[in-house]
């Protein structure tokens, strides 16, 4: 797959601080693998005023000589200036150039003086310019702590940020158009919005070919992904590994993750908060509840690759390779539904405001001592509360009058004084003739199934 998938509002925001009169600092960053490099070099391909470095892992003076080398490609005059990055931006300033440094965080390496010195020279000459500056890192950590943090010389002069996120549902069905709705949302199960991971599928192939080829196979090109950008993050990555284990596991809570990671309670924060700047780890908490105050926080993987990886690779790897072509048939296959049904849950809120019409104020999941709810949309008008199931068999009246029973414990402090409860289902394999029969009779149920889903997603941005 050669073609530029999305990340059309990007491109619109950078265009548009290339096209302004003023100096314009952009910073660009988000998690390996999203595609940042190929979309500042999408959005520079037409013009004749700017460069663009990609910085590598070397010493301070091999840098700065390989930025001139760029740079003189496009500005020949530029080779007369002082090898100093002062005077060489400086120079691109009175260009009015777009100047783009990818992976800036490889220089900070090299030389910390950096930021300090990019904001005495955009201080003192680059913002009465027309130049864009675009620093652009992979490093999250390094990004927000040099970059964009209050104590960080460079604090205040941005003048746009984009924090990159994964390409949406709809978006990655680009990848996959023959597939169906099914294997649309296995597929993003398993990759996610990640674009170089969905550029390893050959949509020619059945998703199953794919999965055994390009992560299951010790000769695939994922199939040691997770480990080795954990590795290049993480000093001691043993301990996360074990961790990542256990939330792949299904683990959820401090206690259940520390009992089965081997990790002691009082650190297991640390570790955990580290993953979570690292964005594959999010915290999530009943959505009555307020983000800052709340005790019951669970934890999950964010990444779905990784969550994947940990759930049948990490540690299996002695076994797949005596299992061969047959490992997803073996492994995968068995747990497949069990896996999938969290990310469906998750594919299922985010498309339930495209599907109802109301003014939610939030949505996500509930839970209350032994009650849950996969689906929960608190409105002006009450409650949507939601069930989805992931299973090989229809769903049935049973499920429907458990979300009533269950929507019925729910309190929430804005709760309006007619507050009314709309039901929704959500279910891979269909619904029963009495379920369908009871949903026809009535107006606050609703059933959708997985076209209804996949269609909606295609509404994310």
């Amino acid at each position: 797959m050669d073609s530029f998938i999305d990340r059309k509002q990007e491109l619109e925001e950078l265009t548009n601080r290339y096209n302004s009169d003023r100096a314009e600092f952009v910073v660009l960053y988000g998690r390996r693998r999203l595609g940042k490099s190929e979309l500042v070099r999408q959005s520079i391909a037409d013009r004749d005023d700017a460069v663009y470095y990609q910085a590598i892992e070397s010493t301070a003076q091999n840098q700065l000589e390989q930025f001139v080398d760029v740079v003189t490609d496009q500005f020949p005059s530029i080779k007369n200036i002082r090898r100093d990055w002062e005077a060489l931006l400086s120079a691109l300033g009175d260009q009015n150039a777009v100047v783009v440094i990818d992976e800036f965080p490889f220089l900070l390496e090299e030389d910390d003086s950096l930021p300090s010195r990019v904001q005495r020279v955009w201080d003192t000459q680059l913002q009465e310019t027309g130049i864009t500056l675009v620093l652009v890192g992979s490093s999250i950590s390094v990004m927000e702590d040099e970059v964009l943090a209050g104590n960080s010389p460079l604090y205040g002069r941005r003048t746009a940020t984009i924090d990159l996120k994964p390409l949406s549902v709809g978006n990655t069905r680009e990848f996959y158009p023959q597939y169906d709705d099914e294997a649309v949302v296995i597929a993003w199960a398993i990759y996610g919005g990640t674009p170089y991971y969905l550029q390893t599928i050959d949509p020619t192939e059945p998703l199953a070919v794919n999965v055994q080829q390009s992560i299951l196979s010790e000769r695939g090109l994922l199939y040691s992904e997770p480990e080795f950008l954990l590795r290049t993050e993480l000093r001691q990555p043993n301990t996360y590994f074990s961790i990542l284990r256990a939330l792949a596991h299904g683990r959820r809570t401090p206690n259940e993750i520390a009992g089965m990671a081997g990790v002691e309670s009082q650190s297991l924060s640390t570790y955990l908060q580290k993953l979570r700047r690292l964005r594959l780890v999010e915290r999530h908490i009943p959505v009555t509840e307020s983000p800052t105050s709340s005790k019951r926080g669970r934890y999950r993987l964010s990444a779905p690759l990784f969550r994947f990886w940990f759930r049948f690779v990490y540690g299996n790897q002695d076994r797949l390779r005596l299992l061969g072509d047959d490992a997803y048939d073996e492994l995968v296959a068995p747990e497949l539904s069990d896996y999938v049904s969290p990310l469906f849950e998750r594919l299922c809120q985010r498309a339930l405001p495209h599907l109802i019409d109301r003014r939610f104020h939030t949505i996500g999941q509930w839970w209350f001592k032994e009650h849950e709810l996969d689906v929960l949309g608190l409105t002006d008008d009450g409650l949507v509360a939601g069930e989805c199931k992931f299973t090989s068999s229809p769903v049935s009246e049973g499920v429907l009058a458990d979300l009533e029973r269950t929507s019925g414990h729910v309190r929430w402090s804005d709760e309006p004084a007619d507050a009314t409860t709309q039901y929704v289902l959500f279910s891979r394999s269909g619904y029963t003739d009495d379920l369908r029969q009871q949903a026809t009779t009535r107006d606050d149920v609703t059933l959708y199934n997985l076209t209804d889903i996949v269609g909606a997603s295609n509404k994310i941005s």
